[in-house]
């Protein structure tokens, strides 16, 4: 199971968290692989000028805004384009 982590942390809740978490959620449900993708929130990753944070597996992505989420899926999550 693949766990993505998003933080909420003040900096990052300023600069998108949420519309970061309703992208993945969306994609998630799209491609529906909700039993495969263990989807937390988190607070501050002592990252905060490059927020928004996410963390998948043990992967640190900086600086994610929901216009890159799909892209960030597609490599991260879907394997780079398999489905």
């Amino acid at each position: 199971m693949l766990k993505l982590s998003i933080c909420f942390g003040s900096a990052c809740h300023l600069q998108g968290a949420y519309s970061v978490l309703n992208a993945f959620k969306a994609l998630i449900d799209k491609y529906e692989i909700q039993s495969e993708i263990d989807l937390e929130g988190n607070f501050c990753q002592g990252q905060c000028t490059e927020g928004v944070i996410i963390k998948i597996n043990d992967e640190i992505i900086k600086n994610v805004s929901k216009e890159k989420v799909f892209e960030i899926f597609k490599d991260k999550v879907l394997g780079g384009g398999q489905y």
